[in-house]
């Protein structure tokens, strides 16, 4: 292990793209240490890997950490409500920020959502507008969102529900991907992942915003 290896937080490691960026920082020999923070277990066993699990992501107090990694998020529909959402999607995402921020970390990266706007007639837009400005007030060297647009990976393997209209969506995008601008093209889950941790490693100071078509391969 190398002298100046870093240790990293993951929070959302059982959703889409949180267990592809636990597994990319698992084998990245630039890690000593990987926390895990959620309310289920990730399927990998590694030596590096430290599994924190908690009711309360909230109330989570954050070990010493250098690089901060996370990947929650609901929908309104799974949510139940404007509040319920909100309760993950900012609340929640901000908490863990903080405590992170407190317990040392410098960089931090965020999967937040095409068309993020805090200025947004539409509430969904405007809450994952509110989180971007919310953590990057809270005094990190550097920040990341990456902001994909409809992801592509494997839903059936985390025993997610199914999502008939996504599966159309996914299917037309395909279909159509020649005609169809890149930054509203289909992402898969694993490209999002890698994206965003490059760009967390690279340590660019202050704010970056990753569109969905930088998250693709070229």
């Amino acid at each position: 292990m190398a002298a100046d290896a870093r240790v990293a937080l993951v929070a959302g490691a059982t959703g889409l793209v949180g267990r592809e960026i636990l597994a990319r920082l698992l084998a990245d020999k630039g890690y000593s240490a990987v926390h895990c923070v959620g309310r289920r277990n990730p399927d990998p066993v590694h030596p590096a890997l430290v599994v924190h699990l908690t009711d309360s992501l909230r109330e989570f107090s954050a070990p010493p950490v250098d690089d901060v990694f996370i990947a929650l998020g609901t929908t309104l529909k799974v949510a139940g409500s404007q509040q319920a959402f909100r309760a993950v999607d900012f609340d929640t995402v901000v908490a863990l920020a903080q405590s992170a921020r407190a317990a040392g970390a410098t960089r931090l990266g965020i999967v937040s959502a095409m068309g993020a706007d805090a200025q947004s007639p539409v509430f969904y837009n405007r809450v994952k507008g509110e989180m971007e400005e919310a953590v990057s007030q809270l005094g990190y060297d550097s920040v990341v969102f990456a902001r994909p647009s409809l992801l592509a990976g494997d839903r059936a393997a985390l025993a997610q529900a199914s999502r008939p209209g996504e599966q159309l969506a996914l299917v037309a995008m395909r279909l159509f991907k020649p005609l169809i601008p890149r930054n509203y093209r289909v992402v898969a889950a694993a490209d999002v992942a890698a994206a965003l941790v490059k760009a967390v490693q690279a340590g660019q100071p202050g704010r970056r915003v990753l569109l969905s078509g930088e998250l693709q391969p070229a």
